[in-house]
Parts: structure tokens; C-alpha cells; sequence
């Protein structure tokens, strides 16, 4: 039988090797999908570990992008026994780092992070102009809009980002995050977005909170 607290301890350590060994014993066994399941939700909770310890300065950004790389061979060993792993989802994230910047680590972090809790997410990579998440949104109907940015002028990209949208008539169908360093509470409220955050656990905690 898997030990779910095992299992949550083993991926919020980093213990690839044993969260991996205990889940491929588990598979060997047949379950079925809610139990299945059950190991995704211990993973998750180890998820959220490995964000608590990051934001308490114990795990840096290489623990938090091997963490989201664990994750995703977590669920890839567990995938068969899965079904439809859609019907796990808990809703839609269109993603992407606005035009003129071509940072992505702290995007892909928090699309690793987010999947592992359930996400689906849409990446529409670095460098994005207004009209390209907009194409995004209107294709898949996201809930909520991550927009990142490492460069202080990503800040404007960000806002006219948000004036696209309200021009397009789509601000009001979903929830806006910023995320990036020079993310402020002010520039939060300048761009028009409803949160910001600098650190990728954080902003999964705000769009779970949106979705919940």
C-alpha cells in the first residue's frame, strides 16, 4: 500500500529517486484512478512544501525548477492508471512574458508549479504583444492571464497588455496576475492587473484562490 505522508515527505526533500521507486511499486499494483489520484494530491501537498521552504529561504529557484521537473515525472508514471487526467483539471492559465522581454525561468516555473496543481496551462512563450495573448484567451477561454516580466519595461508592456484587453472587451472574463521582479503593489495597481507576485508558490496560491 503507497504511504501518502511518505510520499508527500519524499517530494517536498527532493528524493526523486524514492518519490519515484514508491510510485512505479504503486503502479505495479493496479490501482485505481481515485487512488491514483490520491498519490497526485500527496505530490501536490509536497508542492506546496517545497513552496513554503522557498518562501522561508531554505530552497532556492534551481530546488523550486527540479521540484517542477520531479513533479511532472511523478505524474507521467502515474498518467496510466490516471484515465482522463483532464477531468483532474481545476482550470485554464493562458501564460506568457510580454513583448520586449525574453525572460522565461520564472514563467516556466510557475507553469510547472501550476500544472502540478492542476492547471491546464496555455505558454505562449517570451516576447508576447497584446494581440497574441488576446488570440490566446478568446481560443481557450482561460480564467486567468499570467503575464511575466524581468525588465523594468515590461511594466508598460504589462499595462498596455490590460488596455488591449479592456479595448477587445474581454478584461472582465478574467482574473489578471503580474508576476516577475519589478512587480510592485503599485505597479499592480497602475497596470490594472488584480495581483501581482515574485515568487512562482505564491502566484499558484492566488489562481488556486481564484478558482476555489
Amino acid at each position: 500500500m503507497l504511504d501518502l505522508e511518505k510520499l508527500t515527505q519524499d517530494v517536498g526533500e527532493l528524493e526523486e529517486a524514492s518519490v519515484l521507486e514508491q510510485l512505479e511499486a504503486f503502479m505495479a499494483t493496479n490501482p485505481s484512478e481515485e487512488e491514483a489520484q490520491k498519490a497526485v494530491a500527496a505530490c501536490q501537498a509536497g508542492m506546496a512544501m517545497v513552496g513554503d521552504l522557498f518562501e522561508k529561504g531554505e530552497y532556492f529557484v534551481g530546488d523550486l525548477i527540479f521540484a517542477g521537473e520531479l513533479l511532472t515525472n511523478a505524474i507521467e508514471v502515474l498518467k496510466p492508471a490516471l484515465g482522463g487526467v483532464s477531468s483532474a483539471k481545476v482550470g485554464k492559465i493562458v501564460l506568457g512574458t510580454v513583448a520586449g522581454d525574453l525572460h522565461d525561468i520564472g514563467k516556466n516555473i510557475f507553469r510547472s508549479m501550476a500544472e502540478a496543481a492542476g492547471f491546464e496551462v496555455f505558454d505562449i512563450g517570451i516576447d508576447q504583444p497584446a494581440s497574441a495573448f488576446i488570440d490566446k484567451i478568446k481560443e481557450v477561454n482561460p480564467e486567468i492571464v499570467g503575464m511575466s516580466g524581468v525588465l523594468t519595461l515590461a511594466l508598460e508592456a504589462m499595462k498596455d497588455t490590460v488596455d488591449a484587453f479592456k479595448e477587445a472587451g474581454i478584461r472582465d472574463n478574467v482574473k489578471v496576475i503580474i508576476g516577475g521582479n519589478p512587480v510592485t503593489k503599485e505597479a499592480c495597481e497602475q497596470i490594472g492587473a488584480d495581483a501581482f507576485t515574485t515568487n512562482a508558490a505564491e502566484g499558484v496560491k492566488i489562481c488556486q484562490g481564484w478558482v476555489s
